[in-house]
């Protein structure tokens, strides 16, 4: 069988990984998994075996013909759904099929597309119980921000869930062998807790107007970008506690929802949000 390199293919081989996967994901049979490419099977082999059932999404239709084949026995007892869709196309919503439990995403994931799958299942309004990916090894670093300093993406991870890296893994471990390392990233506590008081998509807007120059200082991007008069800035600043010279990398979750309450306590000071809505980017 041929790797399709246009499919971001690259297979996991190492079992005491897949046990890694499996140990993070703390999977029991009480549970629904939702595995994304599932490639030729490996992850979902163990999967199959622990939980109480298993619906993967695969867009090769050559794949898709070889897991039926191998995993006939379990799709005939239903503890395996194979689908064949691009996961950017699937509605997370038709798991609310199994109303009386929480599901959880597992998954070896194309690294180019790790962004939006973020996205999509972190905003959802269909929100799985915890992620465990395996993504590239720099982007995981990004999203807990290992070097200290915040992003985009590490904020609207963080906004959602808690992210943790599990493992660093070696690019040997899969054929074929990428460019890069990879780790495994999980992010748990998963629930639209934070948006209770605050609007999301305005947040969201405020968070991209103070990255906007990653180099300018915090205040100086939002009174340009989100047009936020430089005074008005000076004040809360000082209300909060945050220095004028600080740079938006330098603030923690915890800060962005504090300087946007505050913001929001002004009229007009936060307006309508930016049609593009939510970000996430790799």
């Amino acid at each position: 069988m041929k790797y399709k390199k246009s499919l971001g293919q690259h297979f996991l081989n190492s079992k005491n990984i897949l046990t890694l996967i499996r140990d993070a994901s703390d999977v029991c049979p009480e549970d629904i998994i939702l595995e994304i490419g599932p490639g030729r099977g490996s992850l979902t082999e163990v999967l199959v075996f622990f939980a109480g059932k298993v619906i993967a999404v695969e867009k090769d239709k050559e794949l898709v013909v070889h897991l039926k084949e191998k995993f006939a026995e379990a799709i005939k007892i239903n503890r395996l759904e194979i689908l064949e869709k691009d996961i950017l196309d699937f509605n997370p919503e038709v798991l609310s099929f199994y109303k009386d439990f929480d599901y959880k995403v597992v998954a070896n994931i194309p690294y180019y597309i790790t962004g939006a799958i973020l996205k999509k299942f972190l905003t959802t309004k269909y929100q799985p119980e915890l992620m465990v990916l395996m993504i590239q090894k720099e982007v995981a670093q990004r999203i807990v921000a290992r070097d200290g300093k915040e992003s985009i993406l590490s904020i609207s991870v963080k906004a959602y869930g808690k992210p943790k890296i599990i493992k660093n893994v070696s690019k040997k471990y899969f054929k074929p062998q990428p460019k890069v390392d990879s780790a495994i990233l999980l992010i748990e506590n998963i629930s639209r807790d934070f948006f209770k008081k605050i609007d999301e998509k305005k947040f969201f807007e405020l968070i991209k107007g103070g990255f906007v120059h990653k180099r300018k200082l915090l205040i100086k991007n939002l009174s340009e970008k989100n047009k936020i008069d430089r005074k008005k800035l000076d004040d809360i600043f000082k209300k909060l506690g945050i220095s004028e010279n600080i740079r938006a990398e330098n603030l923690t979750i915890k800060d962005w929802k504090r300087l946007y309450s505050k913001l929001s306590t002004y009229k007009n000071y936060l307006g309508a949000p930016h049609p593009s809505g939510i970000i996430f980017l790799r």
